[in-house]
């Protein structure tokens, strides 16, 4: 049973829903879906804002060319993006599935279960992690919402999980794995600007790197101490000098494909290797390259150019949260709520209502995830 708060609360809602074909394309589209119902230990939240994250760009477009978006006829509005032979391969899992999308959102709680923690949430404005937060209402169990001090607008509310909790597991892995620094990918993000924001409260060493000169300054602005341009011809020698000054041997990196995680491996051996006697194998200084993200989906090249003792792996948030314990998960979450329009607060270069997110010119926009243009969706306008 659940108490409704808002009697205007509609039975179904427009959603949105993904699907990978076997023809070669993918199909976002708008699909009603049922409100409710709410059971015990669940609310019903009245969605007012879900950011489109890197990590929702995989369940909406399967890894498809953006830039061939277009409108698909039908009763709702729906787009459609074309996928190549190989990504169709790795997608068979979901093929004519109607995938639901959007990892997190904010809100208010319209409707509550009758348990005692879903009755303290009625009213309340919520972040939530749910996997579906493209829609006008969604059902989640209280133990998905983070509930906002008074006052807090949704929009702030509806990143509260993936890259607040992003940025301090890393500080908390870099800190439970022994290393002193680390060094973060994409330091102009959302994401890295929180992480900034963090190591410059909690005196941690950090280590920032962009791709545009412009982003060097903004991070300056914020009171970064070391930002390395990696489009900059002084790059290696750049990165050399922060590592040697902030010790960091740990990497977080969002762009995956390519050289820099070999780069990155590459200057920490450089610097670890100056107090060392010459080694065939390199110095003793473990090295780790997390890859957390996958702006560019091509090959991860590493040179071999950094002795034996190095580490390149996945991390993800959820595994993450998993191994620390829900005491320590609690403890981060708290934070977030706390700081959530100063620590944690998020900026966005676009609001998309969900007829936008289905439109071909706003998916071709959204879609490229350009540094400050972060898209927010608005479900209900």
């Amino acid at each position: 049973m659940s108490n409704q708060s808002d009697p205007a609360v509609p039975s179904q809602c427009i959603e949105l829903r993904s699907t990978v074909a076997d023809d070669g394309t993918v199909t976002l589209a708008q699909q009603r879906g049922d409100v409710g119902p709410v059971g015990d230990d669940q609310v019903l939240v009245r969605v007012e804002a879900a950011p489109i994250n890197p990590s929702d760009l995989g369940m909406l477009f399967a890894g498809g060319d953006v830039s061939t978006a277009s409108a698909v006829d039908g009763a709702l509005p729906a787009v459609a993006v074309t996928l190549s032979a190989g990504v169709v391969a790795a997608q068979a899992g979901r093929l004519g599935k109607p995938m639901p999308v959007g990892n997190e959102g904010g809100g208010t709680v319209v409707a509550a279960g009758s348990s005692a923690a879903a009755q303290a949430l009625l009213g309340r404005v919520v972040g939530f992690l749910s996997g579906n937060a493209y829609a006008e209402y969604r059902v989640v169990n209280v133990s998905q919402c983070l509930a906002m001090t008074e006052g807090t607008n949704p929009s702030d509310a509806a990143a509260a999980f993936v890259n607040p909790l992003t940025a301090l597991g890393m500080v908390e892995t870099m800190k439970a794995e022994g290393h002193q620094a680390l060094v973060h990918t994409v330091g102009a993000s959302n994401l890295g600007l929180m992480l900034n924001r963090i190591c410059n409260e909690d005196g941690v060493g950090l280590v920032n790197i962009v791709r545009k000169s412009e982003h060097v300054e903004l991070l300056r602005g914020q009171g970064a101490q070391h930002v390395c341009d990696s489009s900059a011809d002084s790059f290696i020698d750049d990165l050399a000098n922060a590592l040697r000054t902030t010790k960091a041997t740990i990497a977080f990196d969002a762009i995956g494909g390519g050289e820099l995680a070999s780069t990155l491996l590459m200057c920490m051996e450089r610097v670890a290797s100056e107090a060392d006697e010459f080694s065939r194998y390199g110095s003793d200084t473990h090295k780790q390259v997390y890859i957390y993200g996958g702006l560019d989906r091509g090959p991860t090249t590493l040179r071999r150019n950094f002795g034996m003792s190095w580490s390149v792996g996945g991390w993800l948030l959820t595994p993450f949260l998993a191994k620390i314990g829900q005491d320590a998960a609690d403890r981060l979450r708290r934070r977030v709520a706390d700081e959530i329009t100063t620590t944690f607060a998020s900026s966005y270069g676009m609001r998309l209502s969900l007829d936008d997110v289905v439109d071909p010119d706003k998916v071709k926009r959204y879609g490229l995830m350009a540094t400050g243009d972060k898209a927010l969706v608005t479900p209900h306008g």
